[in-house]
This record gives C-alpha cells, sequence and structure tokens, in this order.
C-alpha cells in the first residue's frame, strides 16, 4: 500500500472539503488567504505533515492540523482521520454569529403571486 508522504496545499484543501474545488483553493492560496506556519504560502506548496495550515475566509480565521493525506476528496466522515479542526473559540463563535445573522435575513419566497399584487394595491389605496 502506497503512503502519500507530501502534498500540494491546494489539493489537500480540496481533498479535505475545505473548498468547492480546486480552483477555488489554488485562487484562495494566490490571494494571500492560506498559511502555513504563520508562512503565506502559494498553491504549489508542499505539505510534509504534521503542520499547522490557518486560512481566512470572509471574517474568519479557520485553522487546522494535519493528520494524513487522503488519496483523493474524501466524504465528510472521513475528514477528521486526515485533519483535526483547530479553529480558536472566539473564531467559532464569530462564525457562528454571523450564520445565525443570515438566517434570521427575510427573503422573498419567490415572485409574487396576482393574489399578492392585489392584496398590496388594496393596502397602498
Amino acid at each position: 500500500m502506497y503512503i502519500r508522504r507530501f502534498m500540494r496545499i491546494d489539493k489537500f484543501l480540496w481533498c479535505i472539503r475545505v473548498f468547492k474545488t480546486r480552483s477555488l483553493a489554488s485562487a484562495h492560496c494566490r490571494e494571500g488567504k492560506v498559511w502555513v506556519a504563520d508562512k503565506l504560502v502559494k498553491p504549489a506548496f508542499e505539505l510534509k505533515g504534521d503542520e499547522r495550515i490557518r486560512i481566512r475566509k470572509g471574517a474568519i480565521q479557520f485553522a487546522w492540523e494535519i493528520i494524513g493525506f487522503p488519496r483523493s476528496r474524501v466524504g465528510a466522515a472521513l475528514v477528521p482521520e486526515y485533519a483535526r479542526d483547530v479553529t480558536t473559540p472566539e473564531e467559532r463563535a464569530k462564525y457562528d454569529e454571523i450564520r445565525q445573522a443570515q438566517r434570521n435575513l427575510i427573503r422573498p419566497v419567490g415572485r409574487p403571486t396576482k393574489r399578492d399584487r392585489r392584496d398590496w394595491e388594496k393596502h397602498f389605496e
């Protein structure tokens, strides 16, 4: 059985489901939003293992410790076998606050119906 000893950072972030596509992971690295051991890295940076990755997504700084390297993209249930989430409680609280605020936004359900339009016209006459 072949065990990987290193992996590109963009591929690793895609494999552990931090980003939906590998090109998004590469773009994030090129934009200067990914650090390994407090050093900015490019998409081709080779991870060796037992390193700490820090990623800025919006206002939040997520952090992971590398445990191992997957052969390819893994299911969400298998991610803890390859990376441990070590995001600080302050950042996690900030993330939860942002998600809660997004849930509370009132969004229209869809296109207004003829009945809705008539009700509005009655209300504004």
